[in-house]
């Protein structure tokens, strides 16, 4: 039996930091050649090929750069040498790059995102081993059609569910409304459910990156949201309150980003459940369907944002982006 061939792909982030001599601070680092040895005598039947994207902490990862990467990432999965990909990356925007692939890619094969929480120079340094369960999930048979996933702490989440909800814990990223779809327990790879959402296979020729977040609050205006529209925003994600409603004073700058056309999407703030139009009061949810306000299942606002700029690359007519949630 041959085996099985996994393409790492490196982007930055912690797992490519050590800290500066001088200021005690993490800085980027191409430590590749170190991280590959260092992994290689625990992964004996998987040939590891290596691929620099780049060096780049997370929050400077851009949408262009998800793009770039999701293309490569499928060139590389039409290879069939290729049986599965894992790509290093920061954390602070991993949920977004590795929900950016699963709306992108159209396969079966495995792609694994991962990163640390500590840097390569920090005692308990958590890169090595989520880099090695990372590489065992992208090679099982059983991560066949699983879409994209993240692998962080040995547990397995899907890239559609999984947000970051701690800014320091080493089990940072978190399933919160149905947890983790499976664990790696040493050499095993173990899946408990599997996920059912529909393959959206979105790849256009170029993306939207002009989508703007707004988050309601208390007293909340429309001042934003016309600051955006007057700034030329080409679609906004609204994370509003509970099971999805807004202030009243949003309401005039709302209506006007529709009515120019712009795709306003609405998330909830709350960091489990869905949006749903249960009320009909002004700026409850039935009030924002009604002028319309494209709703979103339970995504959370940033992979909404990532899922619209998809969209009005392939669209930007309102009924064709609304097919798309």
């Amino acid at each position: 039996m041959r085996k099985k061939q996994v393409l790492i792909i490196f982007t930055g982030g912690t797992i490519s930091m050590e800290k500066n001599s001088q200021t005690s601070k993490a800085t980027i680092k191409d430590n590749r050649s170190e991280l590959m040895d260092n992994i290689s005598s625990e992964l004996k039947n998987i040939t590891l090929i290596s691929n620099q994207f780049s060096l780049k902490p997370s929050p400077s990862i851009t949408p262009e750069d998800m793009f770039n990467l999701a293309k490569l990432t499928q060139e590389s999965l039409d290879n069939p040498e290729i049986d599965g990909v894992v790509i290093t990356h920061g954390t602070d925007t991993l949920e977004e790059s590795a929900y950016f692939l699963d709306l992108f890619l159209n396969t079966k094969k495995p792609v694994v995102f991962t990163g640390s929480m500590r840097n390569f120079s920090e005692l308990g340094f958590d890169g090595l081993s989520n880099l090695v369960s990372s590489i065992l999930v992208a090679a099982a048979d059983a991560s066949i059609g699983m879409g994209v996933l993240i692998v962080m702490n040995d547990e397995i989440n899907s890239a559609v569910e999984v947000t970051k909800s701690h800014t320091l814990a080493l089990d940072t990223f978190k399933s919160l409304e149905f947890g983790p779809i499976g664990i790696v327990e040493q050499e095993n790879v173990l899946y408990y459910r599997e996920t059912h959402y529909r393959r959206l296979n979105m790849q256009p020729i170029n993306i939207q990156s002009a989508v703007e977040i707004v988050k309601a609050y208390s007293g909340a205006s429309s001042l934003i949201l016309n600051l955006l529209i007057d700034n030329g925003v080409k679609g906004i994600v609204l994370e509003a309150l509970g099971r999805g409603n807004v202030p009243p004073m949003m309401i005039q700058g709302i209506t006007r980003a529709i009515q120019k056309n712009i795709p306003v999407i609405l998330t909830s703030r709350c960091p489990k459940g869905r949006v749903l139009d249960s009320y009909g009061y002004e700026g409850g949810g039935n009030h924002l369907r009604q002028i319309g306000v494209i709703f979103t299942d339970n995504l959370n606002s940033q992979k909404a944002r990532i899922r619209l700029m998809l969209a009005l690359g392939i669209s930007d007519d309102l009924t064709s982006v609304k097919s798309f949630f």
